[in-house]
């Protein structure tokens, strides 16, 4: 076998480099000069029947081809190819003209089986083409090197390799060249040649490159690689194969340049043979895939290793004067962000790119020319902007498409199914989603993506809404789609055909699955009814009860509350009945009820703040089953928060033990909530409970109106007496005022509590108590933390009263009282926002704004 400069006889043997678009652009030129009748490209056999699919105007690259084992789909291999990669212009040449195309590598099947565990890199091979830095790679890093779809550098040890140094080609050749980077050597020899001169050879850099591959490999032999030398011994039995059927002349190889003297030497069939017997094996699909410039970006785990994907693309497609066309580009970028770009400035960034080419020596101003020119141009010397351009045309949101028609695994269609009905698109760029539930459309989109969270396909993560708003009609999510997803896709293929079919496969399979805690079928049962999975439901919940039956660790009891208890509020926004949950969830809450005062009694500071959650999971989820759950007649709960329900507790709370039996059967869904206050009370009582408990439940109590305004104050003041430890007393207060500040910058008397106790604090225990101290106040909010620095600095009122009441006069920093006239000048536009009272003379602003606060709560 020979070159093929000049036309000589012999198949065609075009070494490439993966990714490359001066590569792929001499490949064009040679095809429609040489018109072969059989293309063979480095890639699994398997592909072979798939590959009539890259003709189809649908496949948009970057694509990739998916191969995986039927028996274990998480063990999957990728061969990337891009819009400048050197094989899709290959394939798509030859599809389009009706030439047959081969894919020459070693199969998927020997591939998938050769490697360890599952394989989560992207197959990428030595050959030529490689990305700079390939020899300082870790060879245990994955099956997969940098530079596109050539999987033979699985993990390999020192021993496979002899000396277990691998080299890297290009690093080699521009060393040779004068060269200290690989890259820059690369782009000044092959990328920046736009095209040959007329008359040209258009063989004559394959085969210059050829001589430099040979060379090599006379000095180096395998370079490291011993995969390799099983995969060319595949490559030249299939060209063989095809030499024998189609002839010399008509056959032509796209390959990596590395393999070309491989394919080029005197070897045996036998011998060739021989390498191939005995390998490993499993039964592998194969497949087309959406890929994306960002993982073609990477340079570990799924990524081919090229740095700038979205520069090679440019540099393949611009028809002519690319450095001006990108400046263009980045234009269009900056002032679509509101940066003031004008037309002297991208002149003179063309004229800076082309200056630092020439006095670099380089045939055409490269990515580091032209980098360097934007950011002294346009980006002033920011590099803030510059970030901005890497991330969108440097590396780009370009994510490939594959025909609806094409192979894929029968969920992989009933997924692309749905996201048609749902008008969700799948897009490589990552984008907030807002959903009102109330809407077909969205809820439709809320139960796709929460089932595709079930399958473990995480295309969207449930995100904080941007409004702001908490109802249980709104939803938001963060939405990217990333390549591995379809290999994720093709492992949940084991649990259905369709998408409900499999969450509720795998649902029920969790659900049973041995050793799941209680909260993790909580959390599943959530799911099921965000997901509307009703056949899933039974199973679940049956688990559910008796997991709830047989837990008696009331920190997992109470973990798991606050998931069961939010799902009973999804019935009326998302059509679901959640009934069965109710009585689950009454049942868990007494549970935790009865067994929180011991569980809190004895506990160091590690287990007190790890209860202190526990606490507030429970205390939250008790009060939204009692305002949401009916009674036992049959009506809606009393409000959590009614001022009935306040005062009669308030006025007389018994100081019953923990656990004491409910009085009537027909009050005890109502009076879940009194029962739990009273547990409260109880516990903020107790010296044997750490004061961190203590101080919190006081917290509680008082946010919920149970406390009154001088018991809140007696047990601070218990607290922070002088008999009080201070690290106890640090505790308590941790536990009291975590969670927001507002209280003490509106009660002075409190906050002087505080102050004095503080300041009484002995030197020597005071470097304990501080940190106790810095993490409750670093939770408040800037602007909190600063009123209450002005407030002690100003000093504080001591036994006065609470600001707000009237009775401000006199507090320091604070006006004697309100001023009418001042208050009068805003009084329209509160008028206006409030919307409740009628313009025109009146009462004055304090009344007024009194009056509407009135009439606004009554009316909610």
């Amino acid at each position: 076998m020979t070159g093929v400069a000049g036309g000589a006889a012999g198949p065609l043997l075009l070494g490439v480099r993966h990714h490359g678009p001066g590569s792929a652009r001499a490949v064009g030129a040679v095809l429609e000069a040489y018109e072969p009748g059989v293309v063979l490209v480095e890639g699994p056999p398997e592909a072979d029947a798939v590959a009539a699919a890259a003709g189809d105007d649908g496949m948009v690259p970057p694509v990739a081809l998916l191969a995986h084992a039927v028996d274990e789909p998480g063990r999957a291999a990728f061969w990337p190819l891009a819009e400048f990669s050197p094989e899709w212009v290959a394939i798509r040449w030859a599809v389009r003209r009706g030439v047959p195309v081969r894919f020459i590598d070693l199969p998927a099947a020997h591939t998938l089986a050769m490697s360890e565990g599952e394989q989560e890199t992207v197959p990428g091979g030595t050959d030529g083409g490689g990305a700079a830095g390939d020899a300082d790679r870790d060879p245990d890093s994955g099956p997969g090197s940098d530079s596109g779809p050539d999987p033979e550098s699985g993990p390999e040890s020192a021993s496979e390799g002899g000396s277990g140094v691998r080299l890297d080609p290009l690093a080699a050749l521009a060393d040779a060249a004068g060269y200290d980077d690989p890259e820059r050597w690369w782009e000044d020899a092959v990328e920046h040649r736009r095209g040959a001169a007329p008359g040209a050879d258009p063989y004559e850099p394959f085969a210059a490159l050829g001589e430099a591959m040979a060379e090599l490999r006379a000095v180096h032999g395998a370079g490291g690689h011993q995969r390799d030398l099983v995969r060319e011994a595949h490559m030249r039995l299939r060209l063989r194969e095809a030499r024998k059927e189609f002839g010399d002349a008509a056959t032509a190889v796209v390959c990596g340049a590395w393999h070309v003297p491989a394919l080029t030497q005197a070897a045996t069939v036998t011998a060739d043979r021989r390498a191939l017997k005995g390998l490993p094996k499993v039964k592998a699909e194969v497949t087309w895939v959406p890929w994306t410039h960002r993982r073609l970006a990477r340079r570990s785990g799924y990524g081919a290793g090229i740095a700038s994907p979205g520069w090679y693309r440019h540099l393949f497609t611009a028809p002519d004067r690319p450095v001006e066309r990108w400046m263009t580009e980045v234009a269009g970028l900056l002032r679509a962000q509101d940066h003031q770009v004008s037309s002297a400035h991208l002149i003179e960034a063309v004229r800076l790119a082309g200056t630092l080419a020439t006095l670099r020596g380089r045939p055409l101003a490269g990515l580091t020319e032209t980098t360097d020119a934007v950011r002294s141009v346009l980006c002033e010397g920011s590099d803030v902007p510059l970030e901005l351009i890497r991330d969108r045309l440097v590396v780009g949101d370009v994510l490939g498409e594959v025909p609806e028609g094409g192979p894929a695994v029968p969920l992989q269609r009933d997924l692309a199914r749905c996201q048609r009905a749902v008008r969700l698109k799948p897009s490589a760029a990552e984008r907030e989603l807002d959903l009102d539930l109330r809407k077909e459309t969205d809820a439709a989109r809320s139960r796709l993506l929460h089932r595709l969270r079930l399958l473990g396909i995480g295309w969207g993560e449930p995100a904080r809404s941007r409004s702001g708003s908490t109802g249980t009609f709104r939803e938001s999510w963060r939405l990217c789609w990333e390549p591995e997803l379809s290999v994720r896709v093709a492992e949940a293929g084991i649990w259905g055909t369709t998408v409900r079919e499999a969450a509720t496969a795998k649902a029920r399979s969790r659900a049973v699955a041995p050793g799941t805690a209680l909260a993790d079928v909580t959390a599943l049962a959530e799911l099921c009814l965000l997901a509307r999975l009703p056949d899933a439901l039974p199973v679940v919940m049956r688990v559910l009860a008796d997991r709830a039956a047989l837990e008696s660790d009331v920190g997992h009891l109470a973990r798991a509350l606050p998931a069961l208890v939010r799902t009973l509020r999804y019935g009326d926004v998302r059509g679901t009945d959640a009934g069965a949950l109710a009585e689950v969830a009454g049942g868990m809450a007494e549970r935790v009820r009865v067994g929180l005062p011991p569980a809190c009694a004895g506990l160091d500071g590690e287990g007190a703040r790890e209860m202190r959650g526990h606490l507030d999971a429970a205390h939250q989820a008790v009060n939204l089953l009692a305002r949401d759950g009916p009674t036992a007649d049959g009506e809606a709960a009393p409000d959590a928060d009614g001022a009935a329900a306040r005062k009669a507790e308030a006025a007389a709370a018994p100081e019953t033990e923990a656990g004491a039996a409910p009085r009537t059967e027909a009050g005890a869904a109502g009076n879940l909530l009194d029962r739990w206050r009273t547990v409260l009370r109880t516990l903020a009582g107790r010296d044997r409970v750490p004061g961190l408990l203590r101080g919190r439940c006081a917290r509680l109590l008082l946010d919920d109106g149970q406390l009154a305004d001088a018991e809140a104050e007696r047990l601070v003041g218990l607290a922070l007496s002088p008999g009080t430890p201070p690290a106890e007393a640090a505790a308590w207060i941790e536990g009291f005022l975590a969670g927001g500040g507002m209280l003490l910058v509106h009660d002075e008397r409190l906050l002087a509590l505080v102050d004095r106790w503080l300041t009484g604090v002995p030197a020597d225990a005071f470097t304990d108590v501080l940190p106790l101290l810095r993490r409750t106040f670093a939770e408040y909010e800037a602007g909190v933390r600063r009123t209450l620095g002005e407030l002690v600095r100003r000093g504080l009122a001591g036994e006065g009263s609470r600001r707000g009441s009237g009775e401000s006069a006199g507090l320091p920093g604070f006006g004697a009282g309100l001023e009418a006239r001042r208050a009068d000048a805003v009084l329209e536009t509160v008028r206006l926002l409030l919307g409740t009272v009628p313009a025109g003379d009146g009462a004055g602003a304090a009344n007024a704004v009194n009056g509407s606060h009135e009439r606004e709560g009554a009316r909610v």
